[in-house]
């Protein structure tokens, strides 16, 4: 209402102006139109009323300008709010600071534009339903597809191991092989890890040291009788040199043999899908020539079917170190250590030793598994002259026995234990001759 009442005065004083000047005018051409011959007193009559009107009009204008700023007596005078003349903007007045707060501003409100708003929680009342990909379905199948793979692996690894019935194996070793229960353990070990598959990289060697009359050649037995049962006669080879080639010059005809026999072997094992057998006993006998043979065979990678056969030398080859260590850590041994644990630490503390001896003499030993046996304590006699007695039908007297566990000749005694020099050897002439 201010405006309009501002404006409707201006328009007032600004109408009353031109009527002034148009009545001015009006008796000028009047006056011109009285006098048809205009003078020069007329003309400076026109001109002093046109100053007049000039100054007239500047008059009104600066007291329109006046009441402008004062706003009681323009709201007096036609009972409205004054009016304001037009601001000129112009950069005369600004300062780099006033450039500065200038630009802050504008980088604000440019800011507070790339804000991103949300709605209100009360808009969005249920909770967007996130879509499954097609692929987990087939990751799904995948991963049952593989489960039942690898549990099918398991079982056939527990078939092919089943095979052999190593568990019987077991039992018989620890039956009939006395005083050796941590060859036995290392033993037993080396054929459940190699025997839990039938696809190897390498055939599995093993070599069984020790001194005359511990057993290697018994333990040879077992296991020939073992697996002649549950692979066949014709997967089992027993090897003895002095039987097979006892003369030297026949060494290599021997060798170019016994390539032949095993060559045969491991493809009849391979069309059967078995593992083969090789015991080769009194290697300490063996020929170059026949070890040299072995080595081939053991170490060359000509086709799958070398690589899945077992290898078992039995020699008595390191025996003087192996007597020397037992002897030597008998008395520092505990009398309370169990028999298994004694044979354990025997092994661990055997093996590096045999090992440099053995690859001295040849590097076929360099890929075989070392497998120390101990001397035989007194005790282990008796046990054995008490199986041979009962195997030939005498009945077993204590004291029998302990006479002719008497006569064998044995170390002296250390750290409360007697071995035996000659093992169980003798064993079997002193039953006879009863």
């Amino acid at each position: 209402m201010s405006d309009r009442s501002s404006s409707t005065s201006t328009s007032q004083t600004e109408g009353e102006l031109d009527e002034e000047m148009e009545s001015e005018e009006g008796k000028n051409e009047n006056e011109r139109a009285g006098s048809p011959v205009p003078s020069l007193s007329s003309f400076s009559t026109s001109l002093r009323a046109v100053v007049r009107i000039k100054q007239k009009y500047q008059a009104m204008k600066k007291r329109r300008q006046e009441m402008a700023l004062e706003p009681g007596v323009l709201g007096a005078f036609a009972g409205a709010a004054p009016r304001s003349s037009p601001k000129i903007f112009t950069f005369d007045g600004l300062t780099p600071s006033a450039f500065s707060s200038i630009s802050s501003i504008t980088k604000k409100k440019r800011r507070r534009r790339r804000r991103v708003l949300f709605p209100n929680r009360g808009s969005c009342r249920t909770v967007p339903k996130q879509e499954r990909s097609r692929a987990m379905y087939c990751l799904y199948l995948l991963l049952a597809i593989v489960f039942v793979q690898v549990y099918n692996a398991i079982e056939n690894l527990d078939d092919h191991v089943l095979r052999y019935d190593l568990e019987g194996l077991d039992k018989t070793l620890r039956r009939e092989v006395l005083g050796q229960q941590g060859a036995v353990d290392g033993l037993l070990s080396h054929l459940k890890e190699y025997l839990s598959t039938y696809v190897h990289n390498k055939p599995l060697v093993v070599s069984l040291h020790g001194p005359s009359g511990v057993g290697k050649s018994h333990l040879g037995r077992l296991l020939a009788g073992h697996f002649r049962s549950v692979v066949g006669e014709t997967l089992v080879l027993q090897y003895y040199v002095l039987h097979h080639c006892p003369q030297e010059a026949d060494a290599q005809q021997c060798a170019r043999n016994l390539s032949a026999i095993i060559s045969e072997m491991v493809e009849r094992a391979e069309e059967e899908e078995k593992i083969p057998l090789f015991i080769f006993d009194e290697v300490e006998h063996m020929h170059d020539e026949i070890l040299d043979a072995l080595w081939q065979l053991v170490a060359s990678k000509q086709s799958n079917e070398y690589l899945n056969a077992i290898y078992l030398f039995l020699s008595n080859l390191g025996h003087a170190q192996i007597t020397k260590h037992v002897l030597h850590n008998s008395s520092s041994s505990s009398m309370a250590m169990t028999a298994s644990i004694h044979h354990s630490n025997l092994v661990k503390e055997l093996t590096p030793i045999l090992r440099n001896t053995l690859e001295k003499l040849h590097p076929l030993w360099s890929d075989a598994d070392i497998l120390p046996l101990g001397l035989l304590e007194k005790g282990h006699v008796m046990e054995c002259f008490l199986d041979e007695i009962t195997r030939e039908g005498f009945y077993p007297d204590r004291a029998n026995i302990e006479r002719l566990a008497g006569e064998i000749e044995y170390y002296p005694v250390v750290g409360g234990r007697e071995y035996s020099q000659t093992g169980c050897k003798q064993v079997v002439a002193k039953v006879n001759l009863l």
